[in-house]
C-alpha cells in the first residue's frame, strides 16, 4: 500500500500543494501575454500566411521538444520530414521517427482541442497516450514499452525518481490535484492565466514523478502543450515554451533542479512566463508584419494605378515595391538581386532602367533615401495612419 507520508520524506517537492508565488512582475507579464493572445485572436491573416505560421510553429515545436533530449536533426530536416520529403540516412532514421511521433502528437492534440473542442481534465490515460505517441515504432531506440508506466527504477543524472511501485498512485494524485487546484470543469476550461500556470506546474510535476522508462520529458511537454491550447493559446504560438526550454537548455535544467531543491515553483514559473511573453511578442510582430505587407501591396497597386505610366513600367515597379523587405535599407546595386522576382523583372543589363524607376518612385514618395544614399520602401505612409500615442517607458524590471 502506498504510504504518502513516507513518500514525502524522500520527495518533499512532490507534495501536491500550491508552493509558488506569482510575483508582481510575473503577474504583469501574464497580463501582457493575455493581451497579445487577444490581439492575435482578432488579427486577420491570409490563408497562406496562417498556414505557413502554423507549419513553422509545428516544425519548431517538434524540433525543440526532441532536440532537448538529444535529437540532432536541424530545423530544415524537420521541415522536410513534415512535408514528406525527408532524405535522412538509414543510420539516423530513428531520429526521423522521433520527430514524426512528436509531429503526429502535436497535430492530433491540435485537432482535438482547437477544431473539435474536445477538452477534458488531465488523466493517467491521457498521459499514457502522450507517451505512446512519443515512443511509437522506435524499437530499441526507446527504452520502455510506449504508453506503459515503468516497472523498474531509473536514475536521471543525479536525480533518482520515486519507486516504480509509487508511480500509479502518484500520477493519480497529480491528476486529482490539478483538477481541484486549477478548477477544471468539463463544460469549460480555466481562464488563460490559470491555464498557463497549470500547464507549467503539470509539466514540472510529471518530470519529477518520471512515470515512464523513457520519453518523460517529451510527454511532459506534450501535456504542457495540451494545457496551453486548452487555455486558449493560438495554434500558431503552440511551440513557444518548448522552443524556449530548448533555446535556454542549461537554464531549463538549472531551474528544474532548483525548483526541486527549494520545493518551490516560483522561479520556474517566472522563467517560463518570461519565455512565453518573449515568444508571443515575436509571433505578434511577425503577424503584424505580414498584415502590414498586405496593406502595403494594396497601397502600392492603388498608387501605381493612379500614375500615368505604361503598363510594363507599372508591372515591374509593382514587383520592385512589393518584393522588398519592410524597414530594410538597400544600396541601389542590391535592389537588382534582392529577390528572384526582382531579378526577373530587372535583368542585370537593366541597371539604368532600375535607377530610373527608383528615381521616379522616390519622387512619388514610394521610396525614401537616407543620408548614406540607401533606399527603403516608404512604409511610413502606412505607419502614419496608425493611432498615435505617446511612447512610454515601462517600470524598471518590467521591460
Amino acid at each position: 500500500m502506498f504510504d504518502f507520508q513516507k513518500h514525502l520524506q524522500k520527495f518533499p517537492q512532490i507534495c501536491f500543494q500550491k508552493r509558488w508565488e506569482i510575483s508582481p512582475n510575473t503577474m504583469f507579464q501574464l497580463g501582457q501575454c493575455e493581451a497579445i493572445v487577444e490581439s492575435l485572436r482578432f488579427l486577420p491573416l491570409s490563408p497562406q500566411v496562417r498556414a505557413e505560421m502554423l507549419r513553422v510553429s509545428l516544425v519548431k515545436g517538434a524540433m525543440a521538444t526532441t532536440a532537448i533530449e538529444g535529437n540532432t536533426l536541424s530545423e530544415e530536416e524537420v521541415r522536410l520530414i513534415q512535408e514528406g520529403k525527408s532524405t535522412i540516412a538509414p543510420s539516423r532514421k530513428y531520429l526521423e521517427q522521433e520527430v514524426k511521433n512528436v509531429l503526429d502528437a502535436l497535430n492530433t492534440i491540435l485537432v482535438d482541442v482547437v477544431e473539435r473542442n474536445a477538452i477534458s481534465s488531465v488523466t493517467p490515460e491521457m498521459i499514457k497516450a502522450f507517451n505512446k505517441f512519443v515512443g511509437r515504432d522506435l524499437g530499441d531506440a526507446f527504452e520502455s514499452v510506449p504508453g506503459q508506466f515503468r516497472e523498474h527504477e531509473v536514475v536521471v543524472g543525479a536525480y533518482r525518481p520515486p519507486d516504480h511501485r509509487d508511480v500509479v498512485p502518484l500520477v493519480g494524485m497529480m491528476c486529482d490535484w490539478l483538477r481541484k487546484e486549477f478548477g477544471f470543469a468539463e463544460e469549460s476550461a480555466p481562464d488563460f492565466y490559470t491555464g498557463v500556470i497549470e500547464a507549467i506546474v503539470a509539466h514540472v510535476y510529471l518530470v519529477w514523478i518520471h512515470p515512464f522508462g523513457d520519453g518523460n520529458g517529451r510527454s511532459a511537454r506534450l501535456l504542457e502543450f495540451y494545457l496551453l491550447l486548452r487555455s486558449g493559446l493560438p495554434d500558431i504560438c503552440s511551440h513557444i515554451l518548448s522552443n524556449h526550454y530548448n533555446d535556454t537548455r542549461t537554464e531549463y535544467y538549472r531551474q528544474l533542479g532548483n525548483a526541486g531543491k527549494k520545493r518551490d515553483l516560483t522561479d520556474f514559473i517566472a522563467y517560463a512566463v518570461q519565455g512565453l511573453l518573449d515568444g508571443l511578442r515575436s509571433i505578434l510582430f511577425s503577424a503584424q508584419n505580414h498584415q502590414l505587407k498586405s496593406y502595403w501591396k494594396n497601397y502600392v497597386h492603388a498608387e501605381l494605378d493612379a500614375m500615368r505610366i505604361l503598363k510594363p513600367v507599372r508591372k515591374r515597379c509593382a514587383v520592385l515595391l512589393t518584393e522588398l523587405e519592410l524597414f530594410k535599407d538597400y544600396r541601389l546595386s542590391e535592389l537588382l538581386i534582392a529577390t528572384p522576382a526582382i531579378a526577373t523583372a530587372y535583368p542585370l543589363s537593366s541597371s539604368r532602367t532600375l535607377a530610373r524607376d527608383v528615381k521616379m518612385l522616390t519622387a512619388k514618395n514610394l521610396f525614401v533615401v537616407n543620408q548614406e544614399g540607401n533606399y527603403r520602401i516608404n512604409t511610413d505612409v502606412l505607419l502614419d495612419q496608425l493611432p498615435r500615442c505617446r511612447r512610454y517607458q515601462l517600470p524598471k524590471g518590467q521591460d
